[in-house]
């Protein structure tokens, strides 16, 4: 472990032990990576995202040039509209350069839709600060991390790399954060989708559901 990292581990106890999972609930920390984003590489800070009052969710995937990855990211690519009219701000981050983001972004049918900003994460920092770095690949778990507006991380799932996401199920878990962050006092049943019931917890439904 790097000098830096034991000063980072030292500094955020409440959010991550090093390549270890977060915790919900915690203050996410700023950090800076490099991003393919609109035909440009330039760094940018996670922090620049909150301060436009956006969600964030990073979108981990293994690495450019594979198999499963590049049909998630067009499933993102796909539903970006979507998500952008949430307020939300998609991030994907592999360990690959931003470099090999762009020849993949320039060769790829399906990459090419993606409007959205591609994480570099060569050494592995972002990935491990997140819990879903692989020590003996040097690549991602399938990891994503919803984070709200004020930095706070809200929800998270991570899966074996063999196993592809689900952007529609994204969306139903950022919705309901939303309702939730907007309707203090609710919460969110099994499958709520927008429009249907929620549950205001009580003494009075102890036993009643």
């Amino acid at each position: 472990m790097s000098k830096k990292q034991i000063e980072e581990e030292m500094f955020y106890p409440d959010f991550f032990q090093i390549n270890e999972l977060p915790v919900i609930g915690a203050k996410v920390p700023d950090c800076e990576f490099e991003i393919y984003h609109a035909n440009k590489i330039k760094k940018v800070k996670l922090s620049s995202f909150q301060k436009s009052k956006k969600w964030t969710v990073l979108f981990f995937y293994p690495a450019d040039f594979t198999f499963i990855c590049p049909t998630e990211l067009e499933d993102m690519a796909n539903a970006y509209s979507k998500l952008k009219k949430l307020g939300v701000e998609v991030v994907s981050v592999s360990t690959d350069t931003a470099f090999s983001h762009k020849a993949w972004h320039d060769n790829s049918p399906a990459i090419k839709k993606i409007k959205f900003p591609m994480a570099a994460d060569p050494t592995g920092t972002l990935t491990k600060m997140f819990g879903v770095y692989i020590e003996d690949e040097g690549l991602a778990l399938r990891g994503t991390f919803i984070i709200d507006p004020k930095g706070i991380l809200k929800a998270y799932e991570v899966h074996d790399n063999s196993i592809g996401r689900n952007v529609d199920e994204l969306i139903r878990k950022i919705q309901a954060a939303q309702f939730v962050e907007k309707n203090k006092g609710q919460v969110c049943p099994a499958s709520w989708t927008p429009g249907k019931k929620t549950l205001k917890p009580g003494v009075e439904l102890v036993g009643k559901l």
